[in-house]
């Protein structure tokens, strides 16, 4: 299960902001980081999100790159999105926008299906919002004192390897 989202860490007005986009697994250890201007939109960056999970099997094997399913909010409840996803065979749990669900009964019996919606997996979205809180706790990821992208990068990555060490324990 992977949940993607983006954050503007930094501020949001008034000034230069970043933006960590990023896909979890279900117990909010990072599977993947993409760094951006605070401008780029969520969605635009799912695709390059995806790309960017690598996560290698105990045993023989290739390691897997694609989740079963994308828990995500309204922002990426576009068609286009939704298609990517069942091009590559991912359920897509993301809820309708309401200005869809109204144009799509405008349209009566012309306006097609609803998207399938599992609400009870959709609860498990708010992992998504405690792994950022979690990494809000790093003073300069969250306030984006660094120049440079690659640094800022550089912060977030290690706030995920330690996200990770702490899942992992003293196991072998």
């Amino acid at each position: 299960m992977l949940e993607p989202a983006g954050h503007g860490i930094g501020r949001s007005r008034g000034g230069l902001s970043s933006k960590i986009h990023a896909a979890v697994d279900g117990h909010g250890r990072p599977l993947s980081l993409v760094v951006t201007g605070g401008q780029r939109n969520d969605g635009a960056m799912l695709q390059t999100v995806l790309e960017e999970i690598h996560v290698p099997r105990l045993g023989p094997g290739r390691a897997r790159t694609r989740p079963d399913a994308v828990l995500a909010d309204r922002g990426y409840a576009s068609g286009v999105i939704r298609r990517q996803l069942r091009r590559r065979g991912i359920k897509a749990v993301i809820p309708e926008k309401r200005d869809s669900v109204a144009a799509r009964k405008r349209r009566g019996s012309t306006g097609g299906r609803p998207p399938a919606f599992d609400a009870v997996a959709y609860r498990g979205r708010n992992v998504v919002e405690r792994s950022f809180a979690l990494a809000k706790q790093w003073r300069g990821l969250a306030t984006r004192y660094d120049k440079l992208a690659v640094v800022y990068r550089g912060a977030a990555v290690l706030c995920a390897i330690i996200t990770w060490l702490r899942a992992l324990g003293d196991t072998p």
